[in-house]
């Protein structure tokens, strides 16, 4: 790796807009350690980012669900010996379907992907750059932090959790130069949905907003020390606006006929 170059970690990096924002930092001059719990497809990625932008690409190959793995990971970026100019907490899985119908091990990996990971990696990373005095950090939220997720309800919430979590860490940090930035995407054309098992539904079958956009309006957000980005189409935007005023009962309707199975053909 250069030592001229800034050091960024981006978690979730094997596909979608995980890929996209480590793209996109080595186009902006980052050296990366990328992760993703699959193996095959984030050693792809990371050539497929070295050939594209000639920057220094270490995979790491670790299951954030487990404490151990997250701990594998630091222990990685820790041996680089570099500061991390920019840790991307992008790692995050879904699963839809009625809150009784759905498998709890499935609802409880969410959890531990989602929040508990998050939680673990910020702990471990944002201490050295306050130490350091530099240093940014975007989660990975969602506009579904927003509104109840009938038929997504752990998902969700667990959105909800990474927004707040994020505006509380942005005002803890506020008088240091270490800022962090919430990224809250709408539905966007990656794996998420087939994932997620929700091909059946309004959300899963419609216009998807483009995964390098919504990167790119987070990048934008996070090197302008913003605290969050609704990020994508004018149609994501405008339903984050929407979403401000709305009341919940109202919101966690409109959610159950984009979300609940088999609505794609209602």
């Amino acid at each position: 790796m250069n030592q001229n170059r800034g050091l960024a970690v981006v978690t979730g990096a094997s596909s979608g807009i995980g890929f996209e924002l480590a793209r996109q930092l080595a186009d902006r001059g980052y050296d990366l350690i990328v992760n993703s719990a699959d193996e095959e497809r984030l050693q792809a990625a990371a050539a497929n980012i070295r050939d594209q932008t000639g920057a220094a690409v270490q995979p790491v190959q670790a299951d954030l669900r487990h404490y151990e793995d997250a701990e594998r990971l630091v222990a990685a970026v820790t041996a680089t010996g570099r500061p991390v100019a920019v840790a991307a907490l992008n790692a995050g899985v879904g699963e839809g379907g009625a809150f009784l119908d759905t498998d709890l091990e499935d609802e409880l990996e969410i959890v531990d992907l989602n929040v508990r990971s998050t939680v673990h990696l910020a702990k471990r990373l944002l201490r050295p750059m306050a130490a350091a005095g530099e240093g940014r950090m975007l989660i990975t939220s969602s506009i579904a932090s927003t509104m109840p997720g009938s038929f997504q309800a752990v998902y969700n919430a667990s959105k909800s959790f990474l927004q707040s979590f994020s505006q509380a860490l942005q005002n803890e940090l506020k008088d240091t130069p270490v800022t962090v930035t919430a990224l809250m995407p709408g539905p966007t054309d990656t794996d998420f949905f087939r994932r997620a098992e929700m091909g059946d539904t309004k959300v899963g079958q419609g216009d998807k907003d483009d995964p390098a956009q919504v990167a790119e309006q987070g990048l934008d957000a996070l090197f302008a020390g913003k605290d969050k980005v609704i990020a994508g189409s004018l149609k994501t935007k405008a339903q984050g606006l929407a979403n401000k005023v709305l009341p919940d009962s109202l919101k966690a309707e409109g959610h159950r006929r984009m979300a609940e199975p088999g609505s794609a053909d209602q």
